[in-house]
């Protein structure tokens, strides 16, 4: 890749020397990068980036740009929150423009928060530049809508653990049970014994539909589709391991019909009316 801009001409924002642009690299595919996510990697110095983030992504830097790497993955060696906050201090207090790049958005439950807050605190200038969201991107390119009107007014976003590592102890199971009916969980994987547990407790049926994609809008992406019952054994029997997203709710079933990569490879919908409404949502 040259250095040479591929933008189409427009007022770009300048990333200037001592700057730190926090950035929302998507959910994997390369493809989903922002405009302004590239126009970041087509300037920055230096690029602190994630585990998450697709390598393709980082074929778009500048051919002289340093990359460094600063994963978090859950049960792994992995650099402190607090030392990659002040590496992005020091770096712009030395007058490298710099990317901080995180998979997804970087403020849904991406600690971006905090790496800006910091950031704050030291004086230094920032900008955010959102991303999508595992939990709304993976989902589409697994055929599953977030919302679909035949099926929920809301939806919830949960994480699988907090910073200990372990399911959040402040998450009220009843509450978020009876008030959405779509639960999205990012990170879940490892305590989903102990989450399919307090759902039912709550009074979920063990019947309601349950996906599990992993690898979300890669080559690798996978698909489990189950139930609220069955996920616990179903998800040790297939093998698949993190990165996750995991959808509780009657939305799953609409795989069944947009299951649009299945489409691209040939294979017809499974179910026209997976709702088993009888009729066509266009005709309502």
């Amino acid at each position: 890749m040259t250095d040479a801009n591929p933008l189409p001409p427009n007022d770009w924002p300048e990333l200037q020397p001592g700057w730190v642009w926090l950035c929302g690299a998507g959910p994997g595919d390369p493809g989903l990068l922002t405009l302004h996510a590239l126009n970041a990697l087509r300037q920055a110095d230096v690029i602190i980036y994630d585990a998450l983030v697709d390598s393709r992504i980082l074929e778009w830097a500048r051919t002289d740009a340093k990359l460094v790497y600063a994963g978090k993955r859950g049960g792994k060696p992995s650099a402190k929150q607090r030392d990659i906050s002040l590496q992005l201090v020091d770096l712009a207090k030395a007058g490298k423009r710099v990317l901080r790049l995180k998979g997804g958005d970087p403020f849904v439950f991406g600690r971006g928060g905090e790496e800006a807050q910091t950031l704050v605190q030291h004086a230094i200038p920032i900008r955010i530049i959102p991303g999508i969201s595992a939990g709304i991107g993976g989902l589409a390119y697994a055929g599953i809508p977030v919302t679909h009107r035949d099926v929920n007014q809301s939806v919830t976003f949960i994480t699988g653990h907090d910073q200990s590592g372990k399911t959040p102890s402040a998450l009220n199971w009843q509450a978020i049970s009876d008030g959405s009916q779509v639960l999205v969980i990012y990170m879940g994987i490892k305590h989903i014994d102990r989450i399919a547990g307090e759902l039912l407790k709550a009074g979920r049926p063990a019947s309601e539909p349950v996906a599990v994609v992993t690898q979300a809008t890669t080559p690798d992406q996978k698909v489990l589709e189950t139930s609220l019952g069955a996920v616990v054994a179903d998800l040790e029997k297939s093998g698949m391991s993190p990165p996750a997203i995991i959808c509780v709710g009657r939305s799953v079933k609409m795989r069944q019909v947009l299951d649009w990569q299945s489409m691209i490879a040939g294979e017809k919908p499974r179910d026209l009316d997976p709702l088993g409404r009888g009729r066509p949502a266009e005709s309502r």
